[in-house]
């Protein structure tokens, strides 16, 4: 009895894909057992296809059937059975599928191949010691790298199929025995929501895990390091890891977590809590500077030092902007030059940024369009961003919000943003964990690896901000 006309399946398929270009097949005769070969030549590894698969079926001498298919002559470790109509997904996973006149079931071996990127240091998380592994696109090479920190049975990794069309895998991983069964359930929802025709990278699954999609502020954990990803799982938390991103998200979300360096924790602890400091300092500098500039010399001018005030006025006669408009233009130079040295290649961004900062801005002076106190604050406040980079973004849009306020308000105006965004934070939460954690609420435990750090060898609780399931770490 036959049971595919292998000719007539191969050319559907080949309609299917649209007669793609790295559409191929190959097909097997003997003994009027017919087999066919189809795969897409540009995913799979030929020679292995060559040795590993069709050779040993000019070598085998008996009878073909499913089970010596399987069993006995193909030299791959997965090989699987398949319905039929799951053939063109395995196929266009990177599997090689056959289909024969003598079964009605299919064959499905997995000899994916493509081009990848060696684990090496990610540009965004540098470290003076500890590890320098850091994520890279294919999936399987990212769970490889967590899998191999996490020897235990309890590491649980749950894959789903996202997109129409890119039918891209990712997988949510977690720790069964530490992990908030209750987080894990809605990030698994909140997947199985997604209704798109392709995610390309992981940010485009983290606009729909967030639960307030409207806010500027952060909401979704994310790091390219596997020791950083691994830290955060044997806390409580969940991990998102999607094929073709090096990115791997993490949640719950806590702001402090910014403020937080995997050097942190290669380091001495007293040096880690200056260093937490210094970012926080980094962050008010960042955020607040123009606007509290601007405001003190338009509405302020008098509580400054009197030295001061003559150099600002001094510097400041006869510009042809308003005080405003002038921080304004600063700020705008500063954010067009940054984005002009994202974009030119390695050799130009550096020497832009340096004929940008140096020449530009010492020209705007000496032609009198701009003051050097005005280059100098804002300057400092783009340096300031980059001490927590992971908050670039918000950091940004809250820089031209306190400007307009600090310009329009003064230090009034300064002081009630201030207290109105600190509130706001802390009616957000990210699945059920207070934004503001350890601060707001204050929870005493979880204060050692706050702003002040303590020696891992006192961390001997997890976070209670998480709600895991163990709350010890020394457990038996």
């Amino acid at each position: 009895m036959s049971y595919f006309n292998v000719e007539k399946k191969v050319d559907e398929i080949k309609l299917t894909l649209n007669e793609s270009s790295d559409f191929a097949y190959r097909f097997f005769d003997r003994n009027n057992q017919k087999i066919a070969f189809v795969y897409l030549k540009s995913i799979i590894d030929n020679t292995l296809l060559s040795e590993s698969i069709y050779s040993p079926f000019q070598l085998f001498e008996g009878k073909f059937s499913i089970e010596n298919i399987q069993n006995k002559i193909i030299k791959c470790a997965d090989v699987k059975v398949i319905d039929e109509d799951q053939a063109i997904d395995e196929l266009l996973d990177g599997k090689v599928i056959l289909f024969t006149n003598f079964s009605s079931k299919v064959i499905a071996v997995d000899i994916l191949s493509f081009p990848e990127r060696v684990p090496s240091e990610p540009p965004t998380s540098p470290v003076l010691q500890g590890p320098r592994e850091g994520f890279v696109e294919d999936i399987q090479t990212n769970v490889t790298l967590i899998r191999r920190r996490l020897k235990t049975p309890n590491l649980v990794m749950k894959t789903l199929k996202i997109g129409e069309e890119s039918n891209t895998k990712v997988i949510v991983s977690y720790l069964k025995n530490i992990a908030n069964k209750k987080i894990v359930e809605r990030v698994l929802k909140n997947l199985s929501k997604i209704k798109t025709d392709g995610i390309i990278d992981s940010y485009y699954v983290l606009s729909f895990l967030e639960e307030h999609p409207d806010s500027m502020f952060k909401q979704i954990g994310n790091a390219e390091k596997p020791d950083i990803v691994v830290s955060k799982m044997l806390e409580g938390k969940v991990a998102i890891l999607v094929d073709n991103s090096p990115i791997v998200l993490t949640v719950p979300f806590v702001i402090i977590e910014d403020m937080q360096n995997s050097n942190d924790y290669y380091t001495n602890h007293h040096y880690s809590s200056f260093i937490r400091l210094i970012r926080l300092l980094g962050l008010f500098v960042a955020v607040i500077a123009p606007g509290f500039y601007l405001s003190l010399q338009i509405f302020h001018y008098n509580i400054l030092p009197l030295n001061f005030l003559i150099t600002i006025a001094d510097t400041t006669q006869g510009l042809p902007f308003t005080p405003f408009l002038e921080i304004l233009f600063i700020f705008l130079l500063f954010q067009i030059l940054y984005e002009v040295s994202l974009r030119l290649p390695s050799y130009l961004g550096l020497a832009t940024s340096v004929v940008g900062a140096l020449i530009l801005g010492d020209t705007g002076v000496k032609a009198g369009l701009i003051s050097p106190p005005g280059v100098i604050i804002v300057a400092l406040s783009k340096i300031a961003l980059y001490t927590i980079p992971e908050q670039a973004s918000q950091i940004t849009l809250l820089q031209i919000i306190f400007l307009v306020i600090g310009g329009s308000l003064g230090l009034a105006g300064i002081v009630g943003g201030m207290v109105y965004f600190i509130n706001y934070m802390n009616t957000l939460d990210s699945y059920e964990t207070p934004y503001l954690a350890p601060y707001s609420p204050r929870i005493e435990k979880d204060l050692k690896d706050g702003l002040l750090t303590s020696s891992v060898t006192e961390m001997n609780e997890r976070p209670e901000s998480f709600s895991p399931k163990i709350k010890e770490r020394n457990h038996d």
